[in-house]
């Protein structure tokens, strides 16, 4: 594969997986945040699974404001280190302390220290994942090479979510504990986040595309952006894309464990199984895309998603081969949502800057983080609510009667379902098709032409060009 790079030339494979790479440390922390970390702190550090809920869900609300901030910051910044690249570098001290703190060394964790490295920790995987984004949509400027890249980036990011895995399954086969499973992984954090995310901001070269109109940022303009129709559908489809799987994910643990009757060990095999699925999923889907354009492929995966869920409710209690099949089929599909709806999101921004001439695609992916990050707190709140007020008990080896595990089993996939399908919904005559983009595409190549040639940072040490219209090139 390659994709277009900011000065024409295509990006070659290599340096594709490199830059695609980037994302994995914070696809790590989200899978184990969304699975391990709420169940870790229940569990072993002995805070309440209202507690706990009630922590993700602030943390999460207080961080909605951050990251519109952040998307904004980005948009307007310049630097000698380029405008995303800067940003990058930034969040990798940040990430690192808080995966320390949570971690590796959460003696003595209260509900109020576990909100406060949350916030940290969710700053730092903000700038990650905000840069990244923002920085792709300028290197894959066309609808089918976003598809692609997205794509790639998703098969990625799953493989940075399967090395959670790696350590709970390796550490039980040596009979170590669920603890220090938790405390490898974060050293698997640590060590990773430097290495990925340093090597792609100093390889890759970074476009700064010129804002062509001098245009401060009002605060009423944060409604125009969220109102217009394609976006609106993509919040809302986000939103609904997210608590879905995310609603499975504070539960499935204690789902496949109590209520399907596997062990930790089947529980961890299905799980790595489930996001390894993702490695065909979000590139075949990807390819669909292509083919039939983005919001056609997302409510295939959508329904296919909901379905095989569905399945698992009526395969045999503790039969490993069926729920093989299931998890893997759910991976499959699920991988396929936050690569196209991030896709969809750059083609918006390639709308706002026809009819604008600013740069956006910081903010916007702000606002999609912020959804996701909203249904993210929202599932873990509303699940773990539920399972306390139906008598259901997280604490490592305690026994549940069969009308807590019955809740346990509706709640782990009613809700799911309802908003996956919704999310499916929300795309039926969405208009920002492959057509119309290659018409915004066209406007802006013939408009930006008057521009020479718009500032191009080859390396992390290049010199910065800046060409006005009319200007020679230096």
């Amino acid at each position: 594969m390659s994709t277009a790079s900011p000065a024409g030339r295509a990006l070659t494979l290599p340096r594709v997986l490199l830059f695609s790479a980037a994302g994995m440390p914070v696809a790590a922390i989200a899978t184990a945040i969304a699975i391990y970390l709420p169940r870790h702190f229940a569990s072993h550090v002995g805070i309440s699974l209202a507690a706990v809920g009630g922590a993700f869900a602030i943390v999460r609300l207080l961080d909605i404001s951050v990251d519109l901030l952040l998307g904004l910051a980005m948009d307007r910044t310049r630097t000698v280190l380029g405008r995303y690249r800067a940003w990058m570098l930034a969040g990798i001290p940040i990430v690192l302390l808080a995966v320390y703190m949570l971690f590796v060394d959460p003696a003595g964790v209260t509900m109020v220290t576990l909100i406060v490295w949350l916030l940290v920790l969710y700053l730092g995987m903000s700038t990650l994942q905000l840069a990244h984004a923002a920085w792709a949509a300028t290197i894959a400027p066309s609808y089918h090479e976003r598809s692609r890249l997205f794509g790639l980036m998703a098969a990625l990011g799953i493989a940075g979510s399967l090395s959670v895995f790696l350590a709970p399954v390796a550490l039980e086969a040596a009979g170590r504990s669920d603890a220090e499973a938790v405390s490898t992984m974060g050293w698997m954090i640590i060590f990773a986040t430097p290495i990925t995310v340093g090597l792609m901001a100093v390889s890759i070269p970074e476009r700064i595309r010129p804002n062509l109109e001098a245009r401060h940022f009002r605060l009423r303009d944060y409604w125009d952006l969220v109102s217009r129709p394609s976006m609106l559908r993509i919040i809302v489809a986000d939103f609904c894309l997210s608590l879905g799987p995310g609603w499975l994910s504070a539960t499935v643990l204690f789902f496949l464990i109590d209520a399907r009757g596997f062990s930790l060990a089947q529980a961890n095999i299905l799980l790595a199984l489930s996001i390894s699925a993702g490695f065909a999923g979000a590139p075949l889907v990807s390819r669909l895309a292509v083919r039939w354009s983005k919001h056609r492929a997302l409510m295939v995966a959508a329904v296919g998603y909901a379905v095989t869920l569905c399945a698992i409710v009526v395969s045999p209690r503790g039969a490993m081969p069926q729920a093989i099949v299931v998890m893997f089929m759910m991976g499959f599909f699920n991988a396929a949502f936050s690569a196209l709806l991030r896709a969809m999101t750059a083609d918006v921004s390639d709308e706002l800057r026809l009819e604008q001439g600013q740069e956006r695609a910081g903010l916007l992916y702000a606002i999609t983080t912020l959804t996701t990050k909203a249904a993210g707190a929202f599932s873990i709140f509303l699940t773990f609510t539920v399972l306390d007020r139906i008598g259901y008990d997280a604490k490592a080896g305690s026994l549940n009667d069969a009308a807590a595990l019955r809740g346990l089993e509706i709640a782990s996939i009613a809700g799911p379902v309802g908003f996956v399908m919704l999310g499916a919904f929300c795309c039926l005559g969405y208009r920002l098709t492959a057509e119309r983009h290659a018409e915004i595409k066209q406007a802006l190549d013939a408009r930006e032409a008057a521009y020479v040639e718009a500032p191009i940072l080859q390396t992390m040490t290049a010199e910065v060009h800046a060409v006005e219209p009319g200007a020679s090139k230096p």
